[in-house]
């Protein structure tokens, strides 16, 4: 089941967010700003069996959508969860009359650049040391697709 996300799904957020992205996870500040304060963001978590399992933020910006983050639980990954999310976060964004989604994605990323690309994203640039490592930085895609 997909369904809004609310305040009380952060501590299981949280947990998953760290293990998703070690070296760019967002706080509870970020989470709680997307959701009582950013007009744009929608997010949605999904649920197995009363437990949340994947989630997205989407900001939509007039006829623009964004992904801002999207993520599954690593134990559960390979299961196409991910998948149902993209289906539902691009239904979301054909109901608010967007013309196309972007995002970012470390190129170093492949199983979600993969993933991306079976639902039509295509690599429209690529930004310099987008993303903060261990040791540096990355490089990212910015992906698109229309809609």
């Amino acid at each position: 089941m997909i369904r809004k996300m609310q305040a009380g799904d952060l501590d299981q957020i949280l947990t998953m967010e760290e293990k998703c992205f070690p070296n760019g996870a967002w706080n509870r500040a970020q989470y709680l700003y997307e959701l009582q304060e950013n007009p744009y963001s929608e997010l949605w978590v999904l649920e197995e069996d009363g437990r949340i399992v994947g989630w997205y933020d989407l900001w939509i910006i007039f006829e623009r959508a964004e992904i801002a983050t999207i993520a599954v639980d690593p134990q559960r990954q390979g299961r196409a969860l991910g998948g149902q999310l993209m289906r539902h976060l691009i239904q979301r964004a054909q109901s608010r009359g967007c013309e196309n989604i972007s995002l970012e994605v470390r190129v170093s990323n492949r199983k979600a650049i993969n993933m991306y690309e079976h639902f039509d994203f295509i690599v429209i640039n690529t930004r310099q040391g987008y993303y903060k490592t261990a040791d540096g930085y990355e490089d990212a895609y910015l992906m698109m697709r229309g809609i």
